[in-house]
């Protein structure tokens, strides 16, 4: 009986999907196009085949997270909520985005060897990583200004990870103070720290976050000097908002609206900054050394796509690293992060965990992620949408969905456990 509180269009989709899976409807030609029914065309560009999903098909606006059909359902309604510019700050790459759209095609390449007559009925996705079990691979990636996106931003982040037990990493930029989202997350995040062009400005970051016990701590090295993000000003000139309402010119003022920041005083007593940004461009690999003898958190780098570097990681005593090309929001080097992954997982072989970001939206891209070597993967923009578009609920959809999907991957590739994912479950095309 249909519950009281579904709306047709719930029930529209649960009928289809039911349909859709009916092994009494293959023969039968219910699913067979008219001859004179159009055929939807294909999408244009990288953008509009992100926009609806890579189906070709436009999205109705849902009204509620139950509705979705996918994680793009949750797109189409944070582009709907949100101002132009803020929308366009998740939306963008850099430069021409080839790298944005590189992200996305390696995953195409890449095909599932799916085995037969295996006993999958009860899928295992858990992953120990520094000695602490999760219930699944997918953590949530750090990205700065939530409360853009959301008025809990983090909090409401945190909550949703809390629910289902996944690792949260927290921004340098972020707009909630890490105390707040531990509290929230019910146990320390992991902390992403951006290098800042002032070491003492930067041991006062270090010193907080492990204060409020975060286990981890990573150190972004992939952008050493900014990156040229196009549709970021193109969006906020369709903004009719006065952005310099919240956006007052000057580092200080950024940083300002930046939880992080509190308390440490970035200008002197002339007005002048202490430190001229986040980025490092004198940054090299003694910076493992000093913060090493800053801190007893682990330390991971954040942005490691070559062989050479993930060996430099292992001189250097790293204890893990995230392969990352920033989702396409750094350099644009047309290199999905997907074809950085296994030179880099050879290289470690399985010394310390690698983690992999950039590019995932289904179970299917986290399947690819994990049979190619890696360990566990973050989710960004996707988590994001479910944010921007219903909150917490959001946030929480759209883990439970790529959950969903991972599993029913792991099903239909005949691999009982994470164990069992590996190089021949996957054929590179």
């Amino acid at each position: 009986m249909k519950s009281p509180v579904e709306t047709p269009l719930v029930a529209r989709r649960r009928l289809l999907r039911y349909l859709a899976g009916s092994p009494l409807l293959l023969t039968a030609g219910c699913w067979e196009r008219r001859s004179d029914e159009p055929v939807p065309p294909p999408p244009a560009n990288d953008d509009e085949r992100e926009r609806f999903g890579w189906t070709g098909f436009p999205r109705e606006l849902i009204s509620a997270p139950e509705e979705a059909a996918d994680i793009f359902d949750f797109r189409a309604v944070a582009e709907a909520n949100l101002p132009p510019a803020h929308y366009g700050y998740i939306a963008t790459g850099v430069d021409g985005e080839g790298t944005l759209a590189a992200n996305r095609h390696a995953f195409e390449r890449v095909g599932i060897r799916a085995r037969r007559l295996v006993d999958v009925s009860d899928p295992d996705m858990s992953v120990s990583v520094f000695g602490r079990d999760w219930t699944s691979p997918i953590a949530i990636a750090p990205c700065g200004s939530q409360k853009a996106f959301h008025p809990e931003g983090e909090v409401a982040v945190a909550r949703a990870a809390r629910e289902a037990d996944h690792v949260q990493l927290l921004s340098t930029v972020t707009t909630s103070g890490v105390e707040e989202v531990n509290e929230a997350r019910g146990e320390p995040v992991w902390y992403q720290l951006y290098p800042t062009t002032s070491f003492e400005v930067t041991k006062q970051l270090v010193s907080r976050a492990e204060a409020a016990g975060c286990p981890a701590l990573v150190l972004t090295v992939d952008l050493p000097a900014g990156s040229n993000r196009i549709t970021t000003p193109l969006s906020a000139r369709l903004d009719s908002r006065n952005c310099e309402t919240c956006h007052r010119p000057g580092f200080a003022n950024y940083v300002s609206r930046k939880r992080m920041f509190d308390g440490i005083e970035v200008e002197d007593a002339t007005g002048r900054s202490r430190f001229e940004g986040l980025n490092q461009p004198a940054l090299t690999w003694d910076v493992v050394k000093r913060l090493r003898d800053i801190t007893s958190m682990r330390i991971l780098l954040k942005g490691i796509v070559t062989a050479e570097d993930a060996a430099l990681c292992l001189e250097h005593g790293v204890d893990g690293l995230v392969v990352s090309n920033h989702g396409g929001r750094a350099e644009e080097s047309g290199v999905g992060t997907l074809d950085s992954l296994p030179e880099v997982v050879e290289t470690i072989g399985g010394r310390i965990p690698v983690i992999m970001d950039s590019g995932i939206r289904r179970g299917v891209d986290i399947f690819k992620a994990l049979a190619l070597g890696a360990d566990a993967v973050l989710i960004g923009r996707a988590y994001l949408w479910g944010l921007a578009a219903f909150g917490q609920a959001g946030v929480e959809a759209v883990l439970q969905m790529l959950r969903a999907e991972l599993r029913l991957a792991m099903q239909l590739a005949g691999t009982p456990s994470l164990a069992d994912i590996g190089p021949r479950s996957v054929l590179r095309r």
